[in-house]
């Protein structure tokens, strides 16, 4: 044992999760739900290709017409 170890620093936001965590067993597996809502989507590689060739390319300054 080491005399100058020192105990593990836990901030207060690390303490306010873990009983967060302990006081709501479900927490994670609504938060992994509510994530697969929004970002856990499955990709159309085709469409993605059908709009990325119906591009058209941007002219350098966006606001010149062409009346000349």
């Amino acid at each position: 044992m080491n005399i100058f170890r020192r105990p593990d620093y836990k901030s207060e936001a690390t303490q306010f999760i873990d009983q967060l965590k302990v006081s709501k067993p479900g927490l994670e597996a609504q938060q992994r739900q509510g994530r697969s809502l929004l970002w856990d989507k499955s990709l159309d590689r085709d469409a993605i290709k059908e709009i990325r060739a119906g591009q058209v390319p941007q002219k350098p300054y966006v606001y010149q017409t062409s009346g000349k």
